[in-house]
């Protein structure tokens, strides 16, 4: 354990000290994800407005909030892609990585978890630029505070394991981007992303609860604007520890087999 942790802490100063280097595309590329909650709050906004003010249940005032911190919720939750499987096997990387000791899935979640610091450090002034543009409401207590720090982190963990298990298709085919491309879309869908989740049928919403998915986007952001009472914070956090140990343990299994298969060569 001492070892692991010192691999993980190591990594994490190699991530930071990386990212800092490259500020700038890092701006440009936070900007750029920020366009997609903008086009939903102004959307969401207006139809609020058209209502009266707020659509099922959520105030204009109230959306501003949750679009600006899903910007912080999506940087967040940022994780080796599944694309990056084809390169990995087609370049012979994962040949090195394997005559390491310990599991790759520790270099991933270090590398991308120190990147996470630099990513909070650089979405603070954005985030101001939004909150003086939309005005939210946001006042949370010290308890949802303290829930979404654990909740984000939970988050990253959960889009961590299962955008693992999805790479790990690339052991089987050469091309993984159409199972990604359905993943997405019901990510999309039904995670909290697109719209808050109060917002979908009762249908919708009724699927959504057997799936990790809004524990990696929706739960998060509701923890700060969604007035959740503290059994729902926990049952929250509880249900983010179920679907990252379900996500580590089909990992580990899919993982066996798919080095089995393992033929590429190089590094």
């Amino acid at each position: 354990m001492k070892d692991l942790a010192s691999l993980y802490l190591g990594l994490m100063r190699i991530s930071i000290l990386e990212q800092l280097q490259y500020r700038v595309a890092n701006y440009f590329y936070m900007i750029g994800m920020v366009t997609e909650p903008v086009v939903y709050l102004v959307v969401w906004t207006t139809i609020a407005h058209a209502q009266g003010g707020e659509v099922a249940g959520y105030t204009e005032s109230q959306l501003a909030a949750y679009y600006i911190i899903w910007t912080l919720v999506r940087n967040m939750n940022i994780v080796f892609t599944p694309y990056g499987w084809e390169w990995r096997i087609r370049q012979g990387q994962l040949s090195d990585m394997l005559t390491r000791p310990i599991h790759p899935l520790h270099y991933d979640l270090g590398y991308f978890a120190g990147w996470k610091f630099v990513v909070i450090l650089m979405w603070l002034p954005i985030a101001a630029v939004l909150t003086w543009l939309f005005k939210p409401a946001l006042n949370p207590g010290w308890l949802e505070i303290g829930a979404f720090f654990l909740a984000i982190w939970g988050a990253y963990l959960v889009r961590s394991m299962w955008q693992w298990a999805l790479g790990l298709i690339s052991f089987w085919t050469t091309r993984v981007g159409a199972f990604f491309e359905l993943y997405f879309t019901i990510e999309l869908l039904l995670s909290g992303r697109l719209v808050p989740l109060a917002l979908l049928p009762g249908w919708a919403r009724q699927i959504a609860d057997f799936l990790p998915f809004q524990y990696a986007f929706g739960f998060p952001i509701e923890t700060l604007v969604g007035n959740m009472t503290p059994q729902q914070l926990i049952t929250g956090l509880a249900m983010q520890v179920f679907w990252i140990t379900f996500g580590l343990l089909v990992v580990l299994l899919v993982w066996k087999a798919a080095v089995r298969r393992y033929s590429a060569v190089g590094g």
